[in-house]
């Protein structure tokens, strides 16, 4: 039997969701900017992006899953 690939079941995009992102988890991110070798005013100005990156990406997350689970009829309303 073939498994159902993500972009023809919700279910199978819902589980995807939440076993890995595609865009890089934030905490990675961040320990990717810590390794790096930058003057004070890249690491401020990256820390900015940052910031509005992990919020960003919260907030994706998130939406994905409301449509996700209401495509699956898993409706979990936060």
């Amino acid at each position: 039997m073939v498994s159902a690939v993500y972009h023809y079941s919700p279910k199978a995009a819902l589980d995807e969701l939440k076993d890995e992102a595609v865009l890089p988890n934030p905490v990675h991110v961040r320990d990717m900017m810590l390794r790096s070798h930058l003057t004070p005013e890249q690491a401020l100005e990256l820390n900015r992006e940052f910031q509005a990156y992990q919020h960003s990406f919260a907030e994706s997350q998130n939406l994905a899953n409301r449509i996700l689970g209401r495509l699956t009829g898993v409706s979990k309303e936060t």
